[in-house]
């Protein structure tokens, strides 16, 4: 089997049996990878402590000839992340974007700017969460980079939202959190994008309405 490397955040784990999980990356160069963890469940497993969503790790693994499941060999871990998990709303803005990125992406292909974009969001939650509009903008760079960007001067939307939808594909996260629409302005882009999503992608991916839900 060949074996390769690469650098890569936890998506999604599940396990496999008693005493393995399947792994799920995001990497830049590769795209979404899957792997599977012999042993990760037991007590004294060589990946212990190193497997947990959002974590952020180096890793190796044995490419399979007859399946997109591959063993993972090695994993370095570089970042946990851990703020995220210490709060509900971050975690359900982290698992959002993890949502989204599996729902709209094909495997094993390369997406250096969403893994990017991923990266710098998960980043951003350890500091603080972010507002509805936070993830309005999040969807909006990753429907861009997807190549289903909305046409903003066609879209029935009004002048204001129309200007803030703007604002939030250009912005970064720092000045995304200085925006301030109205609930009417919330209230119309989230919809608006409900059902945009819904027409491009066949439905929302899982966890929007409590990943857009208001936050203090």
């Amino acid at each position: 089997m060949k074996t390769e490397s690469s650098h890569g955040i936890i998506l999604r784990t599940r396990p496999l049996t008693e005493t393995s999980l399947i792994i799920h990356w995001l990497t830049p160069s590769l795209g979404r990878v899957a792997t599977v963890a012999k042993g990760a469940r037991r007590s004294k497993s060589p990946f212990a402590g190193k497997l947990d969503l959002f974590y952020e790790a180096d890793f190796s693994f044995s490419r399979s000839r007859r399946s997109e499941l591959h063993n993972l060999r090695e994993v370095k871990l570089c970042q946990t992340h851990g703020a995220i998990r210490e709060d509900m709303c971050k975690l359900r803005q982290a698992a959002y974007a993890a949502s989204f990125i599996e729902q709209a992406t094909e495997s094993e292909t390369p997406l250096p700017v969403i893994y990017s974009l991923l990266d710098s969001w998960l980043q951003r939650l350890c500091h603080q969460t972010l507002p509805p509009h936070g993830i309005f903008a999040l969807e909006l760079k990753l429907l861009a980079e997807l190549g289903l960007r909305p046409d903003l001067k066609s879209a029935q939307l009004t002048s204001g939202s129309k200007k803030i939808s703007q604002l939030l594909l250009a912005a970064d996260w720092p000045r995304i959190r200085q925006v301030k629409p109205t609930s009417a302005q919330t209230d119309e882009l989230r919809q608006w994008l409900h059902d945009f999503l819904i027409v491009h992608l066949g439905k929302p991916p899982r966890g929007r309405t409590t990943a857009t839900a208001e936050s203090n």
